[in-house]
């Protein structure tokens, strides 16, 4: 069984690159795709539309330039991993939670205990809450393989 994976939130730890390595190490038929990782480059996902007269007109932009990957690759995946870390809020990564439960997408939460509470409702609608990346690529091997 093939899998394709949309592994969205956070994007300052290696935590996709971990995911990636053991699912290669457990064999898994796994495709991943991500949102553009690059945060001054997702930041100017717009910028070539023209300039703006304000921080406001050019977030909504490249937000809506971005959305254009971020759509597509949701409603194409099989399943989500939304990453949240715990060094940043992540609005976009509880965006694509909601945006998942609303197409009926499954997707698994991947966060810390500590953030439980303030995800409760994203926590909610997921499939699973994983705590660490082994734990997600256990899910995988179990989906594709049980």
């Amino acid at each position: 069984m093939s899998f394709s994976v949309y592994l969205s939130g956070e994007i300052h730890t290696d935590w996709r690159d971990e995911i990636q390595r053991g699912a290669e190490a457990a064999g898994l038929d796994v495709e991943f795709t991500s949102p553009v990782t690059d945060h001054p480059a997702s930041d100017a996902a717009g910028d070539h539309l023209g300039e703006t007269e304000s921080q406001f007109w050019r977030d909504h932009q490249s937000a809506k330039v971005n959305a254009i990957r971020t759509r597509t690759l949701i409603e194409q995946s099989d399943l989500v991993v939304v990453r949240f870390g715990d060094k940043y809020k992540q609005w976009n990564a509880a965006f694509d939670a909601g945006y998942c439960a609303a197409l009926g997408k499954p997707y698994v939460t991947l966060h810390d205990e500590e953030i439980v509470h303030p995800l409760k409702e994203v926590d909610a609608e997921a499939q699973a809450w994983c705590t660490t990346t082994d734990q997600v690529v256990e899910t995988l091997r179990y989906v594709l393989k049980a």
